[in-house]
């Protein structure tokens, strides 16, 4: 992959496909009453897809499996927070600090783990992206203290994995089983972990609740998927960055769906990351 590479037509529709269909899920997540066992239900589900996959799948590389395995470490605390953050803070406001770092975060991981590099361009266009999705996320109506570390904790955890998974999958041979097996390895001790959280399940009913959490599951599974299959074709750092319009659907989710208030500083701040993502692509 030459430095400054740009993103294939086809890698770009599919990652902005990706962002509606990661904000769609965390929609879902926020609206759900119990939001751990809402996140434990939706990594279920692509812990028993994965499962089927594999036995379809060739393996992938040995010299991918430490990536995977930490990136399945690393996504599990990143489910753990954003839950926690959500408990308090709304879609417009947890979103956009979580996803706000990761970027910048993406970029100087793919630096120094990839030797990747960014023309001036790319980093104007990384810099109007997490610095619209910041300033998203300012102002009176900002979230608590607690759910504001929560959402910095969980942009961390997504600089992490998104990085892990880059080199990951490019060692793996096949993304695919690269991202089966991930996705194995996450999902199938969450069930566990929210029992030593909440040392009961809550009864499981074929009712709205669950639902949302199974479709949600669905959605986050082929979020990724696409996402990972794209970072073996793309730079690290412009794929995370186009990743992060999906704060645009967030907040027209939010506004419709969750009754969230829309402002005009908002608007504006969506502006810039839309402007962003449109130079990382070039």
């Amino acid at each position: 992959m030459t430095p400054g590479a740009g993103v294939p037509p086809l890698v770009l529709s599919l990652v902005l496909g990706a962002a509606l269909l990661h904000a769609s899920w965390n929609a879902l997540l926020r609206s759900g009453l119990d939001r751990l066992w809402s996140i434990t239900l939706m990594c279920a589900v692509g812990a028993s897809a994965a499962a089927i996959a594999t036995l379809f799948l060739p393996l992938p590389a040995p010299a991918s499996w430490p990536y995977a395995a930490l990136s399945a470490t690393l996504q599990i605390g990143y489910c753990l927070f954003l839950a926690r953050a959500y408990e308090q803070g709304e879609l417009g406001q947890i979103y956009p600090i979580a996803r706000g770092a990761a970027p910048l975060l993406v970029a100087l991981g793919a630096a120094v783990f990839a030797g990747e590099r960014l023309g001036p361009q790319a980093i104007v266009g990384l810099g109007l992206v997490s610095g619209g999705i910041v300033a998203l996320s300012l102002g009176k109506d900002r979230p608590d203290l607690r759910s504001t570390l929560a959402a910095l904790a969980t942009g961390g955890f997504v600089a992490g994995y998104m990085v892990t998974d880059g080199v990951g999958v490019r060692l793996s041979g096949h993304p695919l089983s690269y991202v089966a097996w991930m996705t194995l390895a996450q999902g199938a001790p969450m069930p566990l972990i929210y029992l030593a959280l909440r040392r009961r399940f809550p009864p499981l009913r074929a009712d709205a609740e669950t639902f949302k959490a199974l479709g949600g599951g669905v959605l986050g599974l082929v979020a990724y998927t696409v996402v990972v299959w794209a970072l073996s074709l793309a730079p690290m750092a412009k794929v995370s960055g186009l990743r992060e319009t999906s704060i645009l659907f967030a907040a027209i989710l939010g506004v419709l769906f969750l009754k969230e208030r829309f402002t005009i500083r908002r608007g504006a701040c969506a502006a810039l990351i839309t402007v962003g993502a449109l130079l990382l692509a070039g």
